[in-house]
C-alpha cells in the first residue's frame, strides 16, 4: 500500500475529530494539574483507558488477549515513546504553562516528524517542500518560545522544552507504530497494548514519585478532568489514531497537531480564562503555514489558479 500520499475526505474527517479529542486533553490535563500531581494524572489516563478499550476488545469483539514477546515488546516501545514519555512531559509543562502554549508547541510534531521519518522510513522522504515546511514550523516554534527565553533559561523555557520533547517523542512513535498494521494487529488492538504497556511503565513511576496515599482527595472537577483524558482523549483516540495511521502514514497523521492547538486554545480561552501573548499567536500562524506547505495542496492551488488565469488571459 502506498503510504506517503494525499489524504481521502474520509481521512481528513478522522483527522479533525482526532484534533478534537486531543485538544480536549490540554483543557483536561489544565484543570487536574491544579489538584493532582504529573504522574498521578497521567496513570489514571491511561489505566482507565486500558481497562475500557480491553472491555470492548474481549467482550464486544469476543477477540483474545494477544499473546507472543515480539508483540507485547512492540507495545512496550509504543507505550514508552506515545504515552509514558510525552503525557508525562506534557502535563508537566502545564502545570508551568497554559494549555494555549503547550498545545501550540505540540504542533511541531508533524515537522519533527517529516526529519525522523526522512531518516528512517523508504515511503516518506523528505522533499523541498516538506523541507521548506519544517523550516517554517520550526520557525514558528522559536517565535511561540521567544527569544528572551532561550536567552535565559527560566521554569517556563524548560517547561517549554519538554512539551517540545514530547513532540519528538511523537514523532519517532508515529514512524514506529506503523509495524502494527504489518504484523496484523487491528487499531483498537493495538490502541489498549500500547496504553496497557505504558500503565505498566508508570504505575512504579508514580508510587515512588507521587506517593497517592498521602495525598488529599481530589474534587469532582480532578476526577472528571481524567475521566476525559481516559474515554475520550486517549481511548477513543487512540483507536482513530492507528486506523488513519495504518492508511495515510505518520506524516499525514500527525499533521492533525496543526487543528489541535485551534480546539485548545479555544477551550482554555473560554473556559480557563487564559490569555495568548502576540507571538504565540505569530508563531502557531507560522506553524500553520508550515504545516501547509508540507501537505503540499495550497501551493498546488495556488499554481492551478495561475495556470487559469494565464489561459484566460491568452484567450483574451
Amino acid at each position: 500500500m502506498e503510504i506517503n500520499r494525499r489524504m481521502t475526505v474520509g481521512e481528513w474527517g478522522l483527522l479533525f475529530s482526532l484534533s478534537v479529542l486531543w485538544g480536549g486533553s490540554f483543557f483536561f490535563n489544565g484543570v487536574a494539574v491544579r489538584q493532582l500531581p504529573t504522574f498521578t494524572i497521567v496513570v489514571a489516563r491511561v489505566a482507565m483507558a486500558a481497562v475500557l478499550l480491553w472491555g470492548v476488545v474481549l467482550l464486544g469483539q469476543r477477540r483474545p488477549i494477544p499473546q507472543g514477546w515480539r508483540l507485547w515488546r512492540a507495545f512496550l516501545v509504543m507505550g514508552l515513546l506515545n504515552n509514558a514519555v510525552p503525557f508525562s512531559l506534557i502535563v508537566w509543562g502545564q502545570s508551568q504553562i497554559s494549555s494555549g502554549v503547550a498545545s501550540i508547541l505540540n504542533a511541531a510534531t508533524p515537522l519533527l516528524t517529516v526529519v525522523v521519518a526522512h531518516g528512517v522510513t523508504a515511503d516518506e522522504k523528505m522533499t523541498p517542500a516538506r523541507l521548506m515546511g519544517v523550516l517554517l514550523g520550526m520557525a514558528g516554534v522559536v517565535v511561540v518560545i521567544g527569544a528572551d527565553a532561550l536567552a535565559s533559561l527560566g521554569v517556563q523555557t524548560v517547561a517549554q522544552l519538554a512539551c517540545l520533547a514530547a513532540a519528538l517523542s511523537y514523532a519517532f512513535a508515529g514512524v514506529f507504530g506503523r509495524r502494527f498494521r504489518a504484523m496484523g494487529v487491528s487499531p483498537l488492538v493495538t490502541a489498549a497494548g500500547q496504553v496497557t504497556a505504558s500503565s505498566v511503565i508508570l504505575v512504579p513511576v508514580m508510587l515512588v514519585v507521587d506517593r497517592p496515599w498521602q495525598m488529599a482527595g481530589p474534587g469532582l472537577a480532578a476526577i472528571l478532568a481524567c475521566v476525559g483524558l481516559a474515554v475520550l482523549s486517549t481511548a477513543l483516540a487512540y483507536v482513530i489514531y492507528f486506523r488513519v495511521l495504518a492508511t495515510a502514514g505518520a506524516t499525514n497523521l500527525l499533521l492533525v497537531t496543526l487543528l489541535v492547538p485551534v480546539s485548545a486554545v479555544l477551550l482554555g480561552v473560554v473556559v480557563l480564562q487564559e490569555t495568548l501573548l502576540p507571538n504565540h499567536l505569530m508563531g502557531t500562524a507560522l506553524i500553520g503555514l508550515g504545516l501547509a506547505t508540507i501537505d503540499g495542496r495550497p501551493l498546488q492551488a495556488v499554481r492551478t489558479a495561475m495556470i487559469g488565469n494565464r489561459q484566460q488571459t491568452r484567450l483574451r
